[in-house]
């Protein structure tokens, strides 16, 4: 019986292959130093928090005019985006909350992502936002009421109160909302979130109602640079359209 054929295939394909992993972590070596460059660097943070198609992305385009990266579908992305600006840091949190077509699981991965970023860095952390869906806010409250549980949102608002982090609620969407009907929507809000029933700007709440697709986001910047004020850094209030 004859041997068998000897094969003659080049074997640069396999090393092609070997060399082209080696540069990818290379690669991924030298974007990990410049990210832990840039974060020794940071000294004040401000963390943007909210369920997933809630706008964040938009409203943090329409604050600083930079584009944030997002995922293909919601729930995708499990990593925090950062944005550079100097000794400041903003950094979009993932979409948390119920998504078509995400496991239970992973929703929960998710919202353990949040949390522990937010106790490992805490200590630079000053601000956060919250944003919420402002037309469908309440709506969502009460489903999660009517399975007698607590909604995320309010979990995570407590936390954060609890971290230390002052945070801005930034009702979005709010043009979706008669005119006539906003005041007594944003004081149903204030009062979901543990403030005094009444008119809302009386109530303490650092509520922010924006339209962050029509770039309606004075509220805002308005909330944000105050809080910056009394922290003694107006240097950023350049970083804000």
């Amino acid at each position: 019986m004859s041997a068998p054929p000897v094969s003659h295939k080049p074997k640069h394909g396999i090393k092609r292959k070997k060399n082209l992993a080696k540069l990818k972590t290379r690669q991924k070596a030298k974007t990990m130093e410049k990210i832990e460059k840039k974060n020794d660097a940071v000294t004040f943070e401000v963390v943007f928090v909210g369920r997933s198609n809630v706008g964040k992305s938009t409203l943090l385009k329409s604050l600083t005019g930079r584009n944030v990266r997002t995922g293909k579908r919601p729930g995708v992305t499990l990593k925090p985006t950062h944005l550079y600006f100097d000794d400041f840091l903003i950094t979009d949190m993932p979409g948390f909350g119920f998504m078509s077509g995400v496991t239970p699981e992973k929703s929960e991965d998710v919202k353990n992502t949040i949390v522990r970023y937010i106790e490992e860095h805490a200590d630079r952390i000053y601000l956060a936002v919250q944003v919420i869906d402002g037309p469908a806010f309440v709506e969502i409250v009460e489903r999660w009421d009517a399975r007698d549980e607590i909604p995320i949102d309010l979990e995570l608002h407590d936390f954060l109160e609890e971290m230390g982090i002052i945070t801005v609620i930034a009702a979005n969407k709010m043009d979706r909302v008669k005119e006539d009907e906003k005041d007594e929507l944003l004081g149903e809000i204030a009062e979901i979130f543990g403030y005094e029933e009444g008119p809302w700007k009386e109530s303490g709440a650092l509520i922010a109602p924006v339209a962050a697709r029509a770039g309606d986001i004075r509220p805002l910047v308005s909330h944000l640079k105050n809080e910056f004020h009394k922290m003694k850094r107006d240097d950023l209030f350049k970083h804000f359209k």
